[in-house]
């Protein structure tokens, strides 16, 4: 069996655990037993710390909370939920979460240089430790067990190619954290399957009005766009308002979905988003956790665990509103 077949299966067989601890209410989780109603498990109450380089109050990371928290309420986990987006901050939590004595951590590493020291403390202090969503070209550097997540390059070509064939030829690859690395791995990736002419476009993500603003004025400055790719679904939104208020007849493409971009799809506001299925990210870094500390368990054979890509367009949005809409896709 090759390897891409290995993982394919392991993330089957974990999606189908997932749905079946859905629950069918949607919203922000609001504490570690939100998600789940699968009963808990009879294993010993374990602590694990989650990690990650999240903004405040950003929907795509309602959904990895919220199925980081399903596990949680299944596996009878004890989940300290931190997020920062400040690099030294984040590397200061995975201290904390040594010096408290958790029994395992699960962590992004959108900055792996300023993550590696504490993360490979750590590893060396024997504290199971898996990565998701950020880090695919680092996390085995630092000893991490398993990556949940998906390779951002691959998933920038696919992105890149889509545009390619929708006939697009001037386009910008909207970051909204300058210095992540899987952010900037993306827009790598497009610009190596797309061709045509394409220019990355910082702008600040943690303020949405700032990001509306920097998109209208290079669509103003550039009439010649035809397509804007943003990297999440709040930034697409976004750039939504900024092609009105241009006047632009640029197409809006995105990574990432949430409730309200479903409604963009729909209206053809948006024309396609990458689904690289966070819930899951969330759920596999948890569950995967549990398993090793009760059985000693792990998952992907030492590869990563691919959650994505997958796009969502007006072909199959119908099958996913429901979904997004109750805080799981």
């Amino acid at each position: 069996m090759t390897t891409r077949r290995r993982v394919s299966i392991v993330v089957a067989l974990a999606a189908a655990t997932t749905l079946a601890a859905c629950s069918s209410t949607g919203g922000a989780p609001e504490s570690s037993g939100g998600g789940g109603n699968a009963g808990t498990a009879d294993t010993p109450r374990a602590t694990i710390a989650m990690i990650t380089h999240a903004p405040p109050g950003d929907t795509f990371w309602d959904l990895i909370r919220r199925g980081a928290e399903a596990a949680a309420a299944k596996d009878n986990i004890d989940l300290q939920y931190n997020g920062d987006v400040d690099a030294p901050n984040q590397a200061n939590l995975v201290q904390n979460a040594l010096d408290s004595d958790v029994d395992a951590i699960a962590v992004t590493l959108a900055k792996p240089d300023a993550m590696a020291p504490n993360v490979e403390k750590a590893v060396a202090a024997q504290v199971p430790v898996v990565a998701f969503n950020s880090g695919y070209d680092n996390w085995k550097d630092m000893g991490v067990s398993a990556y949940f997540g998906q390779d951002e390059r691959t998933l920038g070509i696919a992105a890149g190619e889509r545009l390619k064939t929708d006939g697009a030829t001037n386009a910008i690859c909207v970051i909204q954290e300058q210095g992540a690395v899987s952010l900037e791995a993306r827009c790598a990736g497009v610009a190596e399957g797309f061709g045509g002419k394409i220019e990355n476009l910082n702008v600040n993500g943690q303020d949405l009005p700032s990001v509306q603003a920097t998109i209208q004025a290079k669509l103003q400055q550039d009439p010649s766009i035809d397509s804007v790719l943003t990297l999440g679904a709040p930034i697409a939104l976004a750039a939504v308002e900024s092609t009105k208020s241009a006047g632009s007849d640029a197409k809006i493409a995105t990574f990432d979905t949430n409730g309200a971009l479903v409604d963009s799809i729909k209206a053809g506001d948006v024309q396609w988003a990458i689904d690289q299925q966070p819930y899951l990210q969330g759920y596999l870094a948890v569950d995967s956790l549990w398993l090793y500390l009760n059985n000693k368990n792990t998952i992907g054979g030492g590869q990563a665990v691919l959650t994505g890509p997958s796009f969502i367009d007006s072909s199959n949005i119908d099958a996913i509103a429901d979904l997004a809409k109750g805080g799981t896709r």
